[in-house]
Parts: structure tokens; sequence; C-alpha cells
């Protein structure tokens, strides 16, 4: 029985899905949306297979998102999808040109991330939790991430075994499985001995997870979330605070000492190098800033001001 249009194009979908997963091991979070831009399409196309798809869908598609008024990253979004779907489907052979060659999306301001400065860092760090056991454990956690960038994903991934014998050592697993090992500072290697101690007031002996909640289990995103907001209202900072904020604060304050933006990228994770160099913007805010300050000739005149 020869299966109809519609199954043909969600048998398309499904091998993909299935290549996203197991093959190129994307997060569960990156295939959904995946599959919530690509199902749209196959909606909203009068295909009878993908083997039809042509640079004239692609650019109907992309202008009825601009009609409907969908930011830049929206159909930027949309047209990344499309291009890696087609890009799959013409190595299968579905496709014997990929549409999405040469179409390109509009373009958008990449909004620069925010981080704390090096001052900002040393308030929200500086607090003793004394015997509070859920304050040694949100301080162990504060300064690794600040200690080696993590973002939070990795944070909540860790288990004990993912720290060597000394503590100065951790193995993160990152990004698309990638495995990396990272360096962890001092204070922040004495924040998780400390953690280390008291942890088996809250973690059951057979519990693998680094940090646990008072659930008596791993602690979850949106617990760590909540925990590192309240410590940012308790230490004074009169703005919002997140994991990734911390790991921002890392890269940059680590490229603004090292001026060394490979190492960065090791240390961060990145693929890329292009995505590490956003951090060199943040830095050359800073020296403006100081340059405006310092320079005689920088310096605004009253009627200026």
């Amino acid at each position: 029985m020869t299966p109809s249009a519609s199954e043909q194009i969600d048998r398309w979908l499904e091998k993909f899905f299935a290549h996203l997963r197991n093959e190129r091991n994307l997060a569960k979070r990156t295939r959904d949306t995946y599959a919530q831009q690509l199902e749209g399409v196959a909606q909203q196309l009068n295909l009878n297979s993908w083997s039809e798809l042509t640079a004239l869908h692609i650019r109907e598609l992309l202008n009825d998102a601009r009609r409907k008024r969908l930011s830049p990253a929206s159909i930027a979004l949309k047209l990344s999808a499309l291009r890696t779907f087609c890009q799959y489907l013409l190595l299968q052979g579905e496709l014997s040109t990929n549409p999405t060659t040469g179409i390109q999306a509009p373009k958008k301001g990449r909004p620069l991330p925010k981080q704390l400065h090096v001052d900002e860092m040393s308030q929200l760090l500086d607090f003793d939790p004394g015997d509070d056991v859920l304050g040694i454990r949100d301080k162990a956690m504060l300064e690794l991430t600040y200690s080696c960038g993590l973002r939070l994903a990795e944070l909540t991934g860790l288990n004990l075994d993912n720290l060597n014998q000394d503590k100065s050592l951790l193995r993160v697993i990152g990004k698309g499985n990638k495995e990396r090992l990272l360096p962890v500072g001092r204070v922040a290697r004495q924040a998780v001995q400390a953690w280390l101690r008291v942890r088996p007031e809250l973690a059951p002996a057979d519990e693998r997870a680094l940090f646990v909640s008072k659930q008596r289990q791993r602690i979850t995103s949106r617990q760590i979330a909540q925990r590192m907001q309240h410590w940012a209202s308790r230490q004074g900072l009169n703005q919002p605070l997140n994991p990734h904020k911390l790991r921002h604060s890392f890269a940059t304050h680590v490229l603004e000492s090292s001026g060394d933006l490979r190492g960065v990228q090791e240390l961060l994770g990145h693929a890329n190098l292009t995505t590490t160099q956003v951090y060199t913007h943040l830095d050359f805010q800073h020296l403006a800033q100081v340059y405006d300050k310092a320079h005689p000739r920088a310096k605004k005149t009253p009627r200026e001001q």
C-alpha cells in the first residue's frame, strides 16, 4: 500500500528528528524547537513530498512570517530549521538541491550579554552562610558557577564523580555531549568542600548528584534560579540574577584580564569562536568608558553635557 502524501511528509520529519537525537545528540529542547518550526511548515505548505520544495516556497514562508510581524529572530530561527532540514534531505537524496541556498534571514541586532562588574560579583559572593546547610550549598553553587563559567544545565547535571580527588578539576558535559575539563578556583574549591561536609544532611547515601534540594534529590534548574535570585536580593543587588549572568560575568572578567579569546572559548565550551567574540564587544565598551572619562580630548565640554 502506497503511503499518502501526508504520511510521506511526516515520515521524513520523523527520520530527521531521529537523526537529531541519535546522530547529532542535540538536546531535547533544541529538537523540540526544530519540531515546532518544521511541523508548522508542513501544515502551511501543500506538498505531496518534500522533493517538491523550492526556493519560492521558502521565500513565501518568510514573507508570510513578515506579514504576521514575527521578529527577525523568529524568522531567522524558521529559516535555520529549514536550512538544516533541507541539507539532511539533500544528503538522503530526497532533494537534488538545497532550496534555502542564497536566501538570507533578516538582520537582527544581537543583544550583548549582561554581566556583573567585579565589585558587584564580590558583593554577591561576600556572605557567610554560617551553619545553614542551604546557605552552604548555595554558596558552593554560586562560587562554582562563577569559577568555571557553567551553563545552568551543566550545573544541575553535576555528579560527585565530576570532581577529582582534591576538587581542583571539574569534568563537565556540555552541549552535544562534549566533555571539557575545567580548573576550579581556590575560593570555589573551599566552598565546595564545605558543602560536601554537610551534604549528607540532605542527600541519601545512594544519590549521585553533587547538589541536592530539601526534597533530598537532584536540585532542579528552577530551584537554582530561585535561590540565586534570593541571594541577589539579600546581598543588595538591584537587578535580576540568573546562572547565565554568572557565566557571562566569568567570560567577561577572564577576557578582560587575559585578552585570550581562544582560552575563553575553550573554558566556555563554545564550538565556534564567533560565539565567544561577543565578549570582545563588552570589553571594548569597558575600555571606551575608561577612555571617555580619562582622555583629555574625549571629555565633554559643559555645553555638550
